[in-house]
Order: structure tokens, then C-alpha cells, then sequence
């Protein structure tokens, strides 16, 4: 069987839960988070959100437990805003993939700037 409608959900829900968290709440524990993807079980009763958050490690954390506390909230406005049978259970997971990817392009940029002064020496 296609995925189809649980990957539509998974959009709108994208699109809904980061204009909630960006306009509706309000609780000062969240940081600034990205919402970097949304997986909608195929029974569409559950949805992980994965949010990334700029800041550190502890800021990161309260982020994330300030959404998984807010987790009921946004089910109900969900509700409100699409029309479905069932809202699905929101669960709120940590995403490192944005770090890992800055970390990936600083080790690029000193490999850049290290072969750049190895080539200087080999040129006098």
C-alpha cells in the first residue's frame, strides 16, 4: 500500500505545528526551533515531530521539553484547523542533523583554509 495520505498529513501537519509554535506559543523555555521533518504513522494515530534548536545544549533541552509539554495544545488546535477523524498523538524529537551539518561544513572550511596555506608554501 502507497503512503500517500499519511505523507500529505505529515506536510500539513509540518506547516500547521511551525505556525503554532511560531504565533500561538508563548512559553519563553522555546528557543528558536526549526521544525526539520514530521513522520505520520500509518494508522495516521501518531506524529513525531523533529525540531532542531539553535542555541545550547541545555537551551536545546528546554526547548524540547517545553513542546512535548505543549504537545496537547497543539493537538487540539490541529484539530481545530484540519478537519480529521483523529488527531494524532504529537510526540516532539530532538533532531541533530542541522549541527551535525554546520559541524560537517566548519571541518570543510578548515581543510579549505589548510590546503589554501599548504599550497602557498609548495608555490616560494
Amino acid at each position: 500500500m502507497t503512503k500517500h495520505r499519511p505523507n500529505r498529513l505529515a506536510e500539513t501537519l509540518k506547516e500547521e505545528i511551525s505556525q503554532l509554535i511560531r504565533v500561538e506559543l508563548k512559553d519563553p523555555r522555546i528557543g528558536f526551533v526549526t521544525l526539520t521533518s514530521v513522520e505520520v504513522a500509518d494508522d495516521l494515530a501518531h506524529a513525531r515531530v523533529y525540531v532542531s534548536v539553535l542555541g545550547t545544549e541545555e537551551e536545546g533541552k528546554a526547548s524540547l521539553d517545553a513542546l512535548n509539554r505543549a504537545a496537547g495544545f497543539v493537538r487540539s488546535e490541529i484539530g481545530k484547523r484540519i478537519r480529521l477523524r483523529h488527531v494524532p498523538a504529537i510526540v516532539f524529537k530532538y533532531d541533530p542533523s542541522i549541527e551535525h551539518g554546520a559541524h560537517i561544513a566548519k571541518l570543510l572550511r578548515n581543510v579549505g583554509i589548510s590546503e589554501d596555506t599548504g599550497r602557498e608554501d609548495s608555490h616560494e
